[in-house]
């Protein structure tokens, strides 16, 4: 191992000279990417449509390029997946990112080798680099990464066959050669459709391996570790893997199961590092330890644009370029990248915490809030007030999902539906502290809850253990990078799982 800790070092090294440029010259680096973004598109036929050889810089490409999300693209990505080709972007795409979304429509996110190369196993590459350089004494490259992942299948169509299937699944089957060494389940267990067949394979298969790193989504990597403490007939993971030092966590906000794995991780040194992937790209890292905030990665083969809040309700919202956005503030996400998404809405809001360099939280989804009553609640509000009110009365949440209750035309509530690893010691105190916490961290949420006018108390529903696991299989979302939608302005997931009690 000494020879690889040499090269992993070599090349550590090399990487974080690059990080440190686009840091220093962030904008500068983002106008470069913009104009090879452009280069490679302008013949395609989305180029030619919106005359992309005329957008030499940002504000032309703003002109010229029409804002998009998932519906626009439809057209082009639907016509890709049947073989036909240059109509996004310059490369043959033969796999697409099924979204992980929990909406009835599936979205097809396609990935060109190019942005797998660039930005997915590059992000993979740069969280090992800033962990590694942010604990010198490392020991990563002695073990095994576990990544817990999802699965992908084949299609045909029109005689075209291409895969569909989570990012992470994706990810794993085009492993470079150098990541593969060092990755871990097989990839014969890794990728397997049946989330219960994964489980007991992934447990029997690893308990006995040397593991020093694991990465996943929080909800499922807790129902992996707890199978397999319960295999290895023990409670604390590092009686499993003694040389665990680093969990990469990503895809859901990570402070309600925080306390879960610490519980889990008693007695040792494992860190939590923060990474912002999704379908559609790879966005974020937790460069910098005791931080939530996230460096936002430049050089990754993207082109970002942010609108501001003050735009969200326009039929044709102004977006700003990294140069103009301060702290502070909440912006949605626009991104265009190599791999055939052109100023693409991706759903999500961050919050900028720096701007020397450009470092970041997740505060919200643009389609995951509560606002039918004028109160604004976005997600990071929720989060942080759920982790207040279970840390008073020591409480543990395995998921959740809050929905309004409409009492009548002008008052109202929110209704939490709340799955406990370990309940609270008191149920009407743990509701006093979450509306207290809410009133704290909103203004809109204090403003309707004043004297009950609009907003009453909320309610808390405790949900019988494995409801949330139910109400996902039952909707093929099992494993991978599926999710419960945490908030919602409608009834919809609430009453579906309600109705499985």
């Amino acid at each position: 191992m000494p020879i690889i800790n040499s090269i992993a070092s070599w090349f550590m090294k090399k990487r974080m000279h690059q990080i440190e440029l686009f840091m220093k010259y962030p904008n500068e680096v983002q106008n470069e990417w913009l104009e090879r973004i452009v280069n490679k598109g302008k013949d395609t036929e989305f180029g030619k449509k919106y005359n992309l050889k005329t957008a030499s810089n940002a504000q032309k490409f703003k002109e010229n390029v029409p804002l998009n999300d998932y519906e626009t693209l439809k057209p082009y990505i639907e016509r890709m997946r049947h073989g036909e080709q240059n109509l996004l972007l310059s490369d043959e795409v033969v796999w697409y990112a099924k979204s992980s979304g929990t909406t009835d429509k599936s979205k097809f996110i396609p990935l060109s080798q190019e942005f797998l190369d660039a930005c997915h196993y590059n992000g993979g590459r740069d969280m090992v680099t800033l962990h590694c350089i942010n604990n010198p004494n490392t020991q990563l490259f002695t073990g095994k990464n576990l990544a817990l992942g999802g699965s992908f299948k084949a299609e045909q169509l029109s005689n075209f066959t291409s895969y569909h299937g989570d990012v992470s699944a994706i990810i794993i089957q085009n492993l470079p050669m150098w990541a593969e060494f060092f990755r871990a389940p097989h990839v014969n267990i890794a990728l397997l459709e049946k989330w219960e067949d994964k489980l007991d394979k992934i447990a029997k298969s690893m308990s006995d391996e040397n593991v020093t790193s694991i990465a996943g989504v929080p909800s499922w990597m807790l129902v992996l570790l707890k199978h397999i403490l319960a295999h290895k007939k023990v409670k604390n993971i590092h009686d499993v893997w003694p040389n665990l030092e680093v969990y990469f966590h990503g895809g859901v906000g990570f402070s309600p199961y925080r306390k879960q794995f610490d519980d889990l991780f008693f007695g040792g040194n494992t860190n939590y590092l923060e990474l912002y992937n999704a379908s559609e790209g790879f966005f974020g890292i937790q460069d910098l330890p005791n931080t939530e905030s996230m460096l936002l990665m430049l050089d990754y083969g993207i082109y970002y644009e942010f609108i501001p809040s003050s735009e969200w309700s326009k039929t044709s919202p102004n977006t700003i370029s990294l140069s103009d956005v301060k702290v502070g503030q909440d912006y949605a996400l626009v991104i265009t990248t190599t791999s055939g998404l052109w100023r693409y809405q991706i759903g999500d809001i961050i919050c900028f915490t720096e701007l020397k360099p450009f470092r970041f939280i997740i505060s919200g989804r643009t389609k995951q809030f509560i606002n039918v009553f004028g109160e604004e609640l976005m997600i990071h509000n929720a989060e942080s007030a759920l982790k207040k009110a279970c840390e008073k009365t020591h409480a543990l949440v395995v998921e959740y999902t809050v929905a309004p209750i409409f009492m009548n035309q002008t008052t109202g509530a929110h209704e939490w539906l709340i799955e406990f690893e370990k309940l609270p010691n008191n149920t009407d105190f743990f509701v006093a502290v979450l509306d207290d916490e809410l009133k704290k961290l909103n203004s809109d949420y204090e403003a309707k809850r004043y004297n009950n006018y609009v907003l009453h108390l909320p309610k808390l529903t405790i949900a019988q253990k494995g409801i949330f696991y139910k109400w996902l299989n039952l909707n093929n979302k099992l494993g991978g990078q599926f999710k419960i939608p945490r908030l919602n302005n409608s009834r919809k997931y609430i009453d579906e799982i309600l109705n499985l009690l």
